[in-house]
């Protein structure tokens, strides 16, 4: 949603990189191409000027004038004033001393209440409560079917004692939903509400009587974040009509501009609680102020990163998998096919890879990213049988056309994921006695295999030209397809560490030059 504001901003300040001083003239080039930035991600114009106001006084203040990097410091006053404007802490959900916790949810028709009220059931359920939702949207036609369904699939209570479709009174469901929680040990209550196409008398009324019925200890503005500024405004008013507590941004996996997600804080003066990231029950999480901003301005998200690998893997398998690593046994295929499936239920890698740090230049890369690749590798992995995947040494011609016709592959697929994967094998048995990382300066274990230019250790450079003429002069395999495979990946060998090593180790197709791995992502990935 950010990309095009994340886009203009990077590039400002790499116009302050290298600069030991910012004058008053940099400093007001700067803050108008933020300026500008903001305007185009339609951010509320008041909150624009505060913004700008803020950082070009910090800017031109002696913070700048005495740093050692004037640019980075510039960067850290506008990190630091996103933080601001979107609502500086993160806030959690207030809970009720006496349960039942009553959460009312208000908003626009369309914005998506029902929807994440099923989310958000689920989310309580998986911190340990034990939440009903209550069917109080008696006017949208089937959005009382929608909501059990909804609550079906998350595995939460739904009370719904009437069939909708304008039939029933919204304010008693209301009242009845929360004496019910409070008789059958419920903890928390959620409250789905009727919205309207616009703000109008009657459904601020509805909105009013079913909040003063339930008495909510949240009442939650669903604001849809794909409808720009008008949104910032219709959560002013509903803030007027019902005095909201917080706010929840759905469909921030739009490619809407997000301006309303900078504004709607210091307009409604109102936290932002949770964020809704796309159409799964899991799509939905807590918002971080701190870490919103790191992805706006490219720095990523580590923290969110982990605590997705942390809920994705199991506790036993990672104290199995540290178990092997730590008797110095072989990571198999087996072992790889867990852990791919583990990385999946984190949902799209594109995404999870969008959150490091300085991904923002590879963006063209990651958008190219075709995640059916690894549809295809999990294909060739599932076509094998045990036995084979734990030793791929008994893998001939027949076996490897067996496996090929059964993942609905090409034999010359299976050869390069087998061959890539043996490489990745013998660089972490080298890692693992000690040899360091293979090809870094001046650090043990010579060049990778194959050699890259440039990342040569000191006193190696006859043994790699050595090398390189002898992978030119070896042996082909008497395999026609895999002598095909060779051949045409000679070239990735010579000229990319990362195609012939852990980069394209388990046969993912290299896009605009990168290759994607998931055994190359970070360690809390692979729950290590």
């Amino acid at each position: 949603m950010f990309a095009s504001l994340s886009d203009r901003l990077t590039s400002t300040f790499k116009s302050l990189r290298g600069k030991g001083r910012l004058s008053p003239a940099d400093v007001d080039a700067t803050v108008r191409q933020i300026r500008l930035a903001l305007l185009d991600a339609d951010v509320s114009l008041p909150v624009v000027r505060q913004f700008t106001a803020s950082v070009r006084e910090r800017a031109l203040g002696e913070e700048v004038s005495k740093a050692l990097n004037p640019g980075q410091q510039v960067v850290k006053i506008v990190n630091e004033e996103l933080v601001a404007i979107l609502g500086g802490e993160t806030r959690r959900l207030r809970l009720a001393k006496n349960p039942p916790t009553v959460i009312m949810l208000a908003g626009l028709q369309g914005a998506g209440k029902t929807t994440l009220a099923g989310k958000l059931g689920h989310w309580l359920k998986e911190q340990g409560h034990s939440p009903v939702l209550v069917a109080a949207d008696l006017q949208r036609p089937n959005a009382v079917t929608q909501l059990q369904v909804n609550g079906e699939r998350a595995g939460v209570a739904v009370f719904a004692p009437e069939p909708g479709n304008g039939v029933g009174d919204p304010v008693d469901v209301a009242r009845r939903g929360v004496e019910l929680a409070r008789s059958r040990g419920h903890d928390v209550v959620v409250v789905d509400t009727a919205g309207r196409l616009g703000v109008d008398a009657d459904l601020m009324q509805q909105a009013a009587d079913i909040r003063d019925a339930v008495q909510p200890d949240e009442v939650l503005f669903v604001l849809d974040a794909m409808i720009g500024q008008s949104a910032v405004e219709t959560a002013k008013q509903f803030d007027e009509g019902v005095s909201l507590t917080g706010v929840v941004m759905t469909k921030l996996d739009g490619d809407a501009r997000g301006g309303a997600a900078l504004s709607v804080v210091t307009v409604t003066g109102s936290p932002i609680l949770f964020a809704s990231t796309g159409e799964k029950l899991t799509d939905f999480e807590v918002f971080h102020p701190d870490r919103m901003a790191g992805r706006i301005l490219d720095m990523g998200d580590v923290l969110t990163l982990i605590e997705q690998a942390e809920r994705a893997f199991d506790a036993e398998q990672t104290a199995k998998m540290a178990g092997k690593v730590e008797r110095g046994e072989d990571f198999t295929l087996s072992d790889f096919l867990e852990q791919m499936q583990a990385v999946r239920r984190m949902g799209p890698l594109k995404n999870m890879l969008k959150m490091l740090p300085g991904m923002g230049d590879m963006k063209e890369q990651l958008e190219q990213f075709d995640e059916r690749e690894l549809d295809r590798v999990e294909a060739i992995v599932r076509s094998m049988t045990p036995a084979e995947r734990d030793d791929l040494k008994i893998l001939n011609g027949s076996r490897r056309a067996r496996i090929a016709r059964g993942s609905g592959t090409q034999v010359s697929d299976v050869n390069g994921l087998v061959e890539r994967f043996t490489q990745a094998q013998k660089m972490m048995r080298q890692m693992r006695r000690g040899g360091g990382m293979p090809g870094l300066p001046g650090m043990p274990g010579g060049g990778m295999p194959g050699g890259v230019p440039g990342m040569v250790g000191p006193g190696k450079r006859g043994k790699q030209k050595k090398g390189k003429a002898a992978a030119r002069k070896g042996s082909r395999s008497g395999n026609p397809a895999k002598r095909a495979a060779e051949e045409a990946g000679l070239g990735q060998r010579g000229g990319a560490a990362a195609g012939s090593g852990s980069g394209a180790a388990f046969g993912l197709s290299e896009q605009g030059g990168q290759s994607f791995d998931p055994a190359s992502l970070p360690d809390a990935f692979r729950g290590r």
